[in-house]
Formats: structure tokens, C-alpha cells, sequence
């Protein structure tokens, strides 16, 4: 495959138009009265009980093609505010980058200049030097520029035309990635990021970058908040960050878990048929909806004995349970240990059975598959998220509360004192 893939060159005749304003983008309801509709306020980190399909069926007109938000504006991504033009870093707060940082852009445009900018200036006070900013400003369509130039940000990689840095961090989520995964020798990617230890740190729509690397390059990489965002937004989550920056520089990363609330408040932390049981294999999976749509192709990861990762945002039960069975009669489940889920925020209520929820979704599951269901992780499109390391390997243990805990090993990471993690939620 290697030979076939050659390194995709930036041409001078593809666009660049400007980025629009998140104003400009939303000709129906902008984020922020979307945000307001559902009850959530600017300082919340995780959507209300209410779901999204709660705010379409009360609106259908605004739901009719004029309502443009995606999974990644829910709920972590900067309400509809006007950032101030000029960031103002106090030097003697910031530390000389280092840390050699590319970026890319497999999905959406971003939405604002000025959010784009505040996050590569938060980034470089932090500790990492960006090298390839102008991305940003790429637009075609909806997406963060075309696909030769979206593939281009990791193909060149593979390819030797571009250095492979200590951090690919995508820029946002949204579609897109999708479309670049011919266009990239993965293979020969994933050896390259394994020689160099780069970490390659997304979620959302980057799912499918993810899972490409894994199944098709065996290299790991991190789910972790993204350039626009997280670290554009006025005031980034400082829990996000931490847990951003501990998943970056710690070795043997842990999270521990008490309740299933973020999956849902109806469960147990724990679903077995036994007694629960220490277990430990390769964690993979990501973002439910980008995760099944994969389904049966080359680019999902096939690993005996894995343990399966899921979130989502904004899906009512009966959507989760059709992803979750497309999965199902895929056989993806089929040799795994476990199914672990976080967040599934915003499921909200079904119109025709109240009593259909999340809950029953996931107990049908276990009861199709036999196997443990984990859920509660604090990973998903919520504030004060969990990185941590999809591709390595996770012992789950759980603990004398009813709770469990994750532990992961095996996988690349960067110096802790080459970080200022306070950088990442400078003040303007």
C-alpha cells in the first residue's frame, strides 16, 4: 500500500477561502440560543437532562436545514461569543515551546479566526510549538480544506516529506475524516509514530483516524480535547486540561470511576454475570457513531481479547441501539472482554415509551453479548473529560465502592516539565 500513496503536495491553485464567523455559519438559531433552548448555561460543562431531540421536535422548521451545529459543539465548544482581537499573554507566565506540534484538520472548518488563534497562542504558552498554524485557515465547503490537502496532513508524514512530530493534534471534529481514509498509508504512518513516539490526540469524528491507525498502522494514540474545541474557547475547562496534560506526560495513567451517571443515571457502574473480575487487554473504539459506521470495513481494528470504548452525544436510545447492533450483528463484539461507555450525553426521552431509555439499551446489550459492561467513564462531549490512551493496554479492576478502575500501559508519552499546562487556559 505504501508505494501506491505518494505524498500529497499543497497546490497554490486550492482554496483558502476565510474562515466564517460561527455567526455567518448559522443562518437559523446561532450556538449559543441553541445552547439556551436545552438549559445550557455558559459555565456548564455537560448537557441537561432534556436531549436535542426534545429542541427539534419543538422547533422543526429551525431543525429543517437551518439549525448547523455538530457532535463537536456539543456541549464543550465556545458559545456564540465575539473573542477579543488581540490575545494578551503575559511572557513571564508562558515557557519557550518545545514540544514539536503539528496539527490537522480531517474534519470541519473551524468557525472563527479569532478562536483559532487563541488556541495556537495557548498551545505554543504551554509548551508546543505548532508548526504548521496556516492550516486553519484552509475551507472547502465544510470542511477544514479539501480531502488531497485534509490526507495531505498525515500522508506527507508516511511519506517522509514532512518530519513526524512529538504531537498530531486535530483541530476539530464534526465529518470528514472519513473521506481521507484511502488516502493515507497507515501502515507506514503508524511505523513512523512508533519509531518517533508521536502522539496523535483527538475524539469525535477523529474516531476515524483513530481506528484506521490502530487497525491498518497497530499504533496507538490518545482521546483528548482538540485545538478549537477545547483550547479556542473563552474559558477552557481546567479539569480538561489537567487530565489533557496527565495523559500526555504519565506513563501508567488511571481513572477511576464510582457511578454510571454519565451513561446513564438508571445503572449500575458494573453489569456481570459474575462476581467482576480483573481484566486486561487492548482498549480501542471511540465516538458510537463514527465506531458503526465502520462496520465491516478494513479500517476498524480486529482485536482478540480487546476491550471496547464508546461515547456518544445527542443520540436518542433507539439510534444507540441500532449502532449498537450494527456492531453486534457485525460480530465486532464477538472475542472481546468487555464494553466500557462514557458519556452518551443528551439521549433524552422517547416519544412513544418514556421508559425506553439509555438504560434499557445497554442492559439489552449485555444480555446479547454475555460479556461486562463498564459504564460512567468521564470521556465524551462533556466538560472535566479523561484522556487516556486508545491502542494500549487497560487493565480494568473494580473496587470495594461498586466502582471499577482503568489503568493503562504501553504508550508513547512526553516529559512533564517540557509542559505548562497552566498555558492552556491562559486568560486573554
Amino acid at each position: 500500500m505504501g508505494s501506491k500513496i505518494p505524498s500529497i503536495q499543497p497546490s497554490s491553485r486550492a482554496t483558502h477561502t476565510q474562515p466564517k464567523t460561527a455567526t455567518e455559519i448559522s443562518t437559523g438559531l446561532n450556538r449559543r440560543q441553541f445552547l439556551r433552548r436545552i438549559g445550557i448555561g455558559a459555565g456548564t460543562a455537560a448537557l441537561a437532562a432534556q436531549g436535542i431531540s426534545q429542541v427539534f421536535a419543538a422547533s422543526p422548521s429551525e431543525h429543517n436545514g437551518r439549525l448547523q451545529i455538530t457532535k463537536d459543539d456539543l456541549p464543550t465548544a465556545l458559545l456564540n461569543e465575539r473573542l477579543p482581537s488581540q490575545t494578551s499573554f503575559s511572557q513571564t507566565s508562558c515557557i519557550t515551546p518545545t514540544i514539536e506540534t503539528r496539527i490537522f484538520a480531517s474534519s470541519n472548518v473551524g468557525g472563527s479566526e479569532e478562536r483559532n488563534q487563541l488556541a495556537l497562542d495557548r498551545l505554543a504558552c504551554a509548551g508546543f510549538k505548532v508548526n504548521n498554524p496556516a492550516i486553519t485557515t484552509r475551507q472547502y465547503l465544510r470542511f477544514a480544506g479539501t480531502d488531497v490537502q485534509r490526507a495531505g496532513d498525515l500522508q506527507n508524514i508516511a511519506t517522509g516529506a514532512i518530519a513526524a512530530p512529538k504531537l498530531l493534534l486535530g483541530v476539530r471534529g464534526g465529518y470528514g475524516a472519513m473521506r481521507l481514509l484511502p488516502m493515507v498509508d497507515w501502515s507506514t504512518l503508524g511505523r513512523i509514530m512508533a519509531e518517533r513516539g508521536t502522539i496523535l490526540a483527538g475524539f469525535s469524528d477523529v474516531t476515524a483516524i483513530q481506528c484506521a491507525l490502530l487497525a491498518k498502522g497497530a499504533m496507538s494514540s490518545l482521546a483528548a480535547p482538540m485545538l478549537y474545541s477545547e483550547f479556542g474557547k473563552i474559558k477552557p475547562d481546567q479539569v480538561t486540561c489537567l487530565q489533557f496534560a496527565e495523559a500526555l506526560s504519565n506513563p501508567n495513567v488511571t481513572i477511576k470511576v464510582q457511578d454510571a451517571s454519565l451513561t446513564s443515571q438508571q445503572l449500575p457502574s458494573m453489569l456481570t454475570t459474575g462476581e467482576p473480575k480483573v481484566l486486561s487487554g487492548t482498549i480501542w473504539g471511540g465516538n458510537l457513531s463514527v465506531v458503526s459506521a465502520l462496520a465491516g470495513s478494513e479500517y476498524l481494528p480486529r482485536i482478540e481479547g480487546g476491550i471496547v470504548f464508546l461515547e456518544d452525544v445527542g443520540e436518542q436510545a433507539y439510534r444507540i441501539e441500532r449502532m449498537l447492533y450494527d456492531l453486534y450483528l457485525a460480530g465486532v463484539f464477538k472475542g472481546q472482554q468487555a464494553i466500557v461507555f462514557g458519556a452518551l450525553s443528551g439521549a433524552g426521552k422517547d416519544s412513544y415509551d418514556k421508559r425506553y431509555d439509555v438504560a434499557t439499551v445497554v442492559r439489552q446489550l449485555h444480555k446479547l453479548t454475555g460479556l461486562p459492561i463498564y459504564s460512567g467513564m468521564r470521556f465524551g462531549h462533556i466538560g472535566q473529560k479523561h484522556s487516556f490512551p486508545l491502542g494500549a493496554i487497560c487493565q480494568i479492576s473494580p473496587n470495594t465502592s461498586n466502582g471499577y478502575q482503568l489503568a493503562f500501559t504501553n504508550y508513547p508519552t512526553i516529559k512533564a516539565d517540557a509542559m505548562h499546562v497552566e498555558g492552556l487556559w491562559q486568560a486573554v
